[in-house]
């Protein structure tokens, strides 16, 4: 049901501040890099690497757009750059928009 809080702005404000993220997780490659270091905590490049069919460069620049995206974060060891997930931002961003879309359409 309809919240009478709830305007269409607020599900277009959204969308717009949602395109970025979209974006970045449009890429199977980078779909792919996530469902990795979700199952491993955390990996370096090399360690992606292994696990999918990438070339080191390739996977070093969705890195970097997953870190634009705020979907990932790295911790330097030594000389490696070991990766993590930092879904909270996204996924809260991803909540917002689909509670603001249940509140504006009828179900």
């Amino acid at each position: 049901m309809k919240q009478p809080d709830a305007t269409p702005e607020l599900s277009l404000s959204l969308f717009e501040d949602a395109i970025p993220l979209f974006q970045v997780l449009a890429d199977v490659n980078r779909q792919r890099i996530i469902v990795e270091i979700a199952k491993h905590e955390r990996l370096n490049v090399n360690q992606i690497d292994e696990k999918i069919e990438l070339s080191r460069p390739a996977i070093s620049h969705h890195l970097k757009l997953l870190r634009q995206a705020g979907i990932v974060s790295s911790e330097k060891v030594g000389t490696e750059n070991f990766y993590f997930l930092t879904l909270e931002n996204a996924v809260g961003l991803l909540k917002a928009l689909t509670r603001a879309i249940e509140d504006e359409c009828i179900l």
